[in-house]
C-alpha cells in the first residue's frame, strides 16, 4: 500500500490504528513525544504520538501542566480581584478577558454601562483581536517557513501594545477596565496613537497578505492541512475562527450582541473546508473587520458627551484621592473597595463574549457574599483542543505542527 492511500485509509477510519499492510509488527511504529517542554508546541502540553515514518497514526493529547486552578481562586477573592487573573486566561488578547469579566459581574449586579463606556470597551476588544490574529497568522506563516511576513506584521503588534500601556500602563497582561467602565478615560496620546495604527496597519497587513495569501508554497502547505468538517466541528462544540471556518457562521458579537455590537456594520468571515489555509484567511478577513468597527467605534463616542468611562457604582469605582482625603463617604467605599468588604447579589449568570480563539464564557453562581460560590470558565482552547488528534490522524508529522497553529492552542487556556 502506497503512502498516499495509507493516509487516505486513516483520515476515513476512526478506529485506533493497528498493523496495517507493509507493517507486519506492531514495535515496527515508533512513538514520538511532542511536547510538553517543544517550541512548536506554543505551550507546555503534550501529544503522544504514533507514528509510520512522519504519518502520523494514532495520537494521545496530555495536558494540565501549567494547571493554575483559576476557577478556585475566583471563589476566594473578592470579584474586583480576580480580573488580573483572567488576564492569564488567553494571553494574547487579555483585554477581552477583562471585559468578559466585567460584563459577567456588572450583569449578575445589574449595573447599566453608558453608551460612551460601551464603545471605549469595543475599540479596546477590536485591537485585542487584531493583536491576537497578528500571532496566530504571523506563526503559522513562520511554521511554513515563512519568516519575512512575521517580522513584518510584529511590528503592529507593538502598537497595540503601546495603546495599552498608555490606557493602563501595561502590555501583555493588562488587567484593564473595571467593573462598571474603565479606571481612567483615554488620554490625547492614546487617542493620537489609535488614530496613527489605523492609518498605518491597513498598509502592512496588505503587505503581509501579499506574501503569503496567494503564495503556491504557503498554499501547498496550508490548503487540505488539518481540516474538520462543519458538522464534526459543531459536535465538538468548535466556535470562533476555527469554527468559522469550517463554515459555520457563528460569532457572539452578532447572536448575542454585548457593547452596542447590534449598533455595527461589519460581517463575519467564513471559510468552507476547515482546513489551515481556511483558518488563517478567516482571521485575516476578521482584522480588516476590526478596522472597520475601530473606526465606527471612534465615531460613535464623538456623539456622546465627554468624559465618560463608567457607570455611576461608587462601590466598585475607587473614587479621587482629593474626594477620600475629604469626605467621609469617599473614605468609606475606598476602605470597602480595598478590603473587599462589597457584598453581591445572589443570582446566577452566565456572560460570553467573541475572544480572539471563539466563545469566551464566564458562569457565576452568587450566594450574597464578597466572593463567588462558584465560577466556571467556557475556555474555548479547552473546547477545540478535544478535536486535534482526530484532525491530524493520517496526516504528516509537519501537517501536525502547523495544524496546531492554526488552530491558535493557548496553554493558559487550556490549563485554566
Amino acid at each position: 500500500m502506497s503512502s498516499k492511500n495509507k493516509i487516505e485509509k486513516l483520515k476515513t477510519d476512526n478506529s485506533s490504528p493497528s498493523i496495517i499492510e507493509g507493517c507486519e509488527k506492531p514495535d515496527e511504529f515508533s512513538t514520538l513525544n511532542l511536547g510538553p517542554t517543544h517550541p512548536a508546541t506554543h505551550g507546555i502540553f503534550q501529544n503522544v504520538l504514533k507514528m509510520d515514518g512522519e504519518i502520523v497514526m494514532d495520537s494521545e493529547s496530555t495536558i494540565g501542566y501549567i494547571h493554575r486552578a483559576f476557577e478556585k481562586i475566583a471563589e476566594h477573592r473578592p470579584y474586583y480581584q480576580f480580573t488580573p487573573i483572567t488576564d492569564r486566561l488567553n494571553y494574547c488578547s487579555s483585554p477581552i478577558n477583562n471585559m468578559g469579566w466585567h460584563m459577567a459581574v456588572e450583569k449578575l449586579v445589574g449595573i447599566e454601562i453608558p453608551k460612551r463606556v460601551q464603545y471605549l470597551r469595543v475599540i479596546i476588544m477590536e485591537l485585542a483581536r487584531i493583536s491576537d490574529h497578528i500571532i496566530c497568522n504571523s506563526v503559522i506563516g513562520v511554521d511554513t517557513g515563512a519568516m519575512t511576513g512575521f517580522l513584518y506584521i510584529f511590528q503592529m503588534r507593538e502598537r497595540i501594545y503601546e495603546i495599552y500601556e498608555e490606557l493602563c500602563g501595561a502590555r501583555l497582561t493588562t488587567n484593564i477596565g473595571r467593573i462598571g467602565g474603565l479606571e481612567r478615560d483615554f488620554t490625547p496620546k492614546a487617542w493620537s496613537l489609535i488614530d496613527k495604527f489605523l492609518v498605518d496597519f491597513p498598509p502592512a497587513l496588505k503587505e503581509f497578505e501579499n506574501l503569503l495569501m496567494r503564495n503556491r508554497i504557503f498554499m501547498d502547505r496550508t490548503i487540505g492541512c488539518g481540516p474538520i468538517s462543519a458538522e464534526r466541528a459543531l459536535n465538538y462544540s468548535f466556535s470562533g475562527p476555527n469554527l468559522r471556518a469550517a463554515g459555520v457562521d457563528y460569532d457572539v458579537r452578532v447572536m448575542n450582541p454585548y457593547c452596542s455590537y447590534e449598533e455595527f456594520d461589519f460581517i463575519i468571515p467564513v471559510g468552507l473546508n476547515g482546513d489551515t489555509y481556511d483558518r488563517f484567511m478567516v482571521r485575516e478577513g476578521e482584522m480588516w473587520e476590526s478596522v472597520k468597527i475601530i473606526q465606527q467605534a471612534i465615531e460613535k463616542v464623538k456623539k456622546e458627551p465627554a468624559g465618560v468611562f463608567h457607570a455611576d457604582v461608587p462601590e466598585f469605582y475607587l473614587p479621587p484621592k482629593e474626594e477620600v482625603y475629604n469626605n467621609m463617604e469617599a473614605l468609606i467605599y475606598h476602605f470597602k473597595i480595598v478590603m473587599g468588604e462589597t457584598a453581591i447579589p445572589k443570582g446566577e449568570v452566565y456572560q460570553a463574549v467573541e475572544g480572539g480563539n471563539g466563545e469566551l464564557g464566564y458562569y457565576i453562581i452568587s450566594d450574597g457574599g464578597r466572593a463567588p460560590y462558584r465560577v466556571h470558565i467556557r475556555r474555548p482552547c479547552f473546547i477545540y483542543y478535544q478535536a486535534y488528534a482526530e484532525m491530524i490522524k493520517g496526516g504528516m508529522l509537519s501537517d501536525a505542527i502547523l495544524t496546531m497553529s492554526s488552530m491558535n492552542v493557548i496553554a493558559g487556556e487550556l490549563d485554566a
